[in-house]
């Protein structure tokens, strides 16, 4: 597994060696030493599945509030996406940046957002599959957002005109989203 730092501190892509042969590929996907190799001792406790058949669905940016917060794993099994990261602990020398990554069934390239980010992604291909693990459950009165196109963080997404749902076309700005993380957590 080859794992490359981000300009964000605790944003890390792994890149995982791929075997093949003439019947496909084989890939470990998930090995609890990389993370502890990063000094991220994890436990995911839920796994999640999406699929979007459109290109151009954005899903984001979420985020889930303390005492819930949650680190993600995030993986693409097919199609493509433009994965978005934002820095939301106030404390960081990054607050208030945001990353993008394109991630794909191709290169199989995962990405570890830590708690106190939101995330998203808008989808490049259709019928894109993505699968991410969490280190804390799903809890809806936690759950919260930011809306995709913020003035403020001014993120180059794909699309101009995305796939949304409604409850990711309600969410609030930058400056009027409930968080409260900080980097030492």
């Amino acid at each position: 597994m080859k794992i490359r730092e981000t300009e964000i501190e605790g944003v890390w892509i792994l890149e995982p060696r791929i075997h093949t042969d003439h019947r496909g590929f084989f890939m470990e996907t998930f090995h609890k030493q990389w993370l502890k190799s990063l000094g991220l001792p994890q436990e995911f406790k839920q796994d999640n599945h999406s699929f979007s058949k459109e290109k151009g669905v954005l899903r984001g940016l979420h985020y889930q509030l303390n005492p819930k917060a949650q680190s993600k794993l995030v993986r693409v099994v097919t199609g493509s996406i433009y994965d978005v990261v934002v820095d939301l602990r106030r404390d960081s020398t990054t607050y208030g940046h945001w990353l993008g990554f394109v991630l794909d069934s191709e290169s199989n390239r995962q990405l570890l957002v830590p708690k106190g980010m939101a995330h998203g992604f808008c989808t490049l291909s259709p019928n894109t599959t993505v699968l991410y693990k969490v280190d804390e459950y799903y809890d809806p009165s936690l759950d919260r957002g930011i809306k995709w196109d913020d003035e403020k963080l001014s993120i180059d997404w794909p699309v101009a005109s995305p796939v949304l749902s409604d409850k990711d076309f309600a969410l609030p700005s930058l400056e009027q989203a409930e968080f409260d993380f900080s980097i030492k957590e």
